[in-house]
Order: structure tokens, then C-alpha cells, then sequence
């Protein structure tokens, strides 16, 4: 049987950044080794300007597959010029509409959403959460989108460690703005703990640790390994951001087996299942009401890690390798 060609088309990656849409990928191509033949398109260029836009859209357009055209993130315009028939568009989130105002937040719709999805012929997103916010900001049709989650590692496996609850290790993984790390910060002061922190952080950040006198660590641009070590050491993986297109490290956890305390907004919750607290984000007192829940409650804790070992048996990598697989058979 001959094998189905698939161009990925992906971003053209910053020195010193983290690229998560493509290491998703890479899993995806590994597991459909006997299925595909890939052949991967990174852009020219950086995202700067709407000219070297210009010059990733044409490169894209004389590069693509007659058979397979799989744009996997970010890069959302470079279907522009291609033939739709053959398209698959994955939009992560669509966080970037509300960072942008006026006539720029217009251009950006169009640019980014009104036309690529409308030049695509299916779109696959991460969450119910995030397909909804694009049927909110297009016209798309709902049957056009589907929901395909993230997979987790397999390196990611159970490491059971007895709890501690005299001094537990809380790992809050990120430091930016939607982290939420400030109100988990203030939510802990006063609590026998300390905070394991993944991420660079900003002076006002860590001047807000030295005041609520948080007994932390911190560490950034962690190889897999480094981060999976970080994920035996704690007790407590707190994931309480304001926003998340999905939400991975929710499952990470859970397939390590540590409870997760996590945000009852945008697509945490979908993630997570019944395998974390869910807690309101906005609210100081409602993380720390959770942190302490953790802490204090064992029959809660064990609840949580045995429904995260059913929680993790959705985002298995070969599981989700297929769903991509059924719809990459119906653009050929």
C-alpha cells in the first residue's frame, strides 16, 4: 500500500523560545510512520511584518502538496493562495484577538481567522473551548471543526511518592501574564510550603515572592527531562491561569500521578475532567481555599490521582495520531 504524503507547514522558530505546536506534531508524524510520508515546509521567515508575510503566503503557495496540506499552528494565512480542497488548518487558541484593537484587531481577524478558515477545508483545534471562540469570531460552519486534543508524552509515566504534607512541593509551570503566578503567590503566603517555579520571571514577580516571603526555586528552558524531574519532586502541580488554549500540563500531572489544582475557565476544565480542583482564577481566597484542600485532605487527593489515570487514557499519542490520520484520508 502506498504511503499518504503530508506537507506540515510550520512557523520559522526564534532562537531561546519554546515551540510546543511543533513538538506536537513531531509525536504525530512518529506514530504515523507506516501511514505517511511527511515532508515538513518551515517559513523563510520570521512573522515581523505583513512583507515577509507576504513572502511565507507565496513560498507556502509553490510548496504545497498536491496531495496533503497540513498547517499546524500560528501561521494560520499561509493557505491564502492554496488549493483549499487539499487544506487542513489547526488553530491552537484565539488569544490573539484580544490583545489587538481597532483597525488592527479587524486586519488580524481577516488575516488570521475570516480567511484562512475560510480557505481551508476541515480545521481541527485542541478544545471544545477554543472551537467555540472561533464559530464566535467567523462564519464557519460548527461540522467543519474538529476537536482533536493534544497528546501526552509517553516518557510522561506513574512515579508515586508519599505526600508531604508537612512542607509540600507546589510546581506552577510558566511565568507569563496568563500564569496567573501573582494570585497564586498571594494565595499561599502563610502556608507551610514551597513553590518549585518553571519559567523566567520579571522583577515584579519575584519582588512579590520576596514580600508574601515564598520559600521558592526557580528554573527556565528545562530539557524534557529536567521538566519531567520537576513533575516527580512536587506534591501539588498548580495550573490556575486566567487562560489556556488547553491546558498540557494538566495531563502531564495526571499521568505522573500528582494532583493538580487547576482554573474553572476556558479550557481547563475540559482538560482536566474530574482529575483536578478546579478553583476560580480572579480569586485569591478560592486558590488558597484549594491549595489547602490538597494539603489537608488525603481521600481527596487520591480521588483526583485515580481519575487523572483515567483522565490520561484520552490524550494517548498513537489515539490521537489517528484522528489526524481519518482526516488527512479524506483531504487525499
Amino acid at each position: 500500500m502506498s504511503m499518504l504524503k503530508v506537507t506540515f507547514f510550520q512557523r520559522r522558530p526564534r532562537p531561546g523560545f519554546n515551540f510546543s505546536f511543533e513538538a506536537i506534531f513531531e509525536e504525530v508524524r512518529a506514530q504515523l510512520k507506516d501511514e505517511i510520508t511527511p515532508e515538513i515546509m518551515i517559513c523563510s521567515y520570521y512573522n515581523d511584518g505583513l512583507w515577509t508575510k507576504i513572502l511565507n503566503i507565496l513560498e507556502a503557495t509553490f510548496r504545497q502538496s498536491r496531495s496533503v496540506n497540513h498547517i499546524t499552528g500560528e501561521v494560520h494565512f499561509l493557505n491564502l493562495l492554496m488549493r483549499k480542497k487539499s487544506v487542513l488548518l489547526t488553530i491552537h487558541d484565539c488569544r490573539f484577538m484580544e490583545r489587538k484593537k481597532g483597525w488592527q484587531k479587524t486586519f488580524v481577524k481577516w488575516l488570521y481567522l475570516d480567511m484562512p478558515v475560510k480557505k481551508a477545508r476541515y480545521i481541527t483545534t485542541v478544545s471544545e473551548n477554543t472551537k467555540q471562540d472561533i464559530l464566535k469570531y467567523t462564519r464557519c460552519e460548527a461540522g467543519k471543526i474538529k476537536v482533536i486534543p493534544v497528546a501526552v508524552d509517553a516518557m510522561y509515566q506513574p512515579s508515586p511518592k508519599p505526600f508531604n504534607t508537612e512542607k509540600p512541593l507546589i510546581l506552577q509551570v510558566g511565568t507569563g501574564e496568563n500564569k496567573n503566578l501573582p494570585r497564586l503567590i498571594e494565595a499561599i503566603a502563610g502556608i507551610p510550603c514551597r513553590l518549585s517555579i518553571i519559567g523566567k520571571l520579571s522583577d515584579r514577580q519575584k519582588i512579590a515572592l520576596e514580600q508574601h516571603n515564598i520559600d521558592y526555586s526557580n528554573a527556565y528552558k528545562l530539557s524534557q527531562a529536567e521538566m519531567l524531574a520537576q513533575y516527580k519532586a512536587c506534591d501539588i502541580v498548580a495550573f490556575v491561569s486566567t487562560f489556556e488554549g488547553f491546558g498540557m500540563p494538566i495531563i502531564e500531572a495526571n499521568s505522573v500521578e500528582r494532583v493538580v489544582l487547576t482554573s474553572q475557565v476556558s479550557a481547563m476544565p475540559e482538560t482536566a475532567g474530574h482529575a483536578a480542583l478546579l478553583v476560580d482564577p480572579f480569586d485569591v481566597q478560592s486558590i488558597r481555599k484549594g491549595v489547602l484542600s490538597l494539603i489537608q485532605d488525603a481521600p481527596l487527593r487520591q480521588r483526583l490521582i485515580e481519575a487523572g489515570q483515567k483522565n490520561k487514557l484520552r490524550f494517548q499519542s498513537r489515539l490521537i495520531a489517528m484522528e489526524y490520520f481519518k482526516l488527512y484520508q479524506k483531504l487525499a
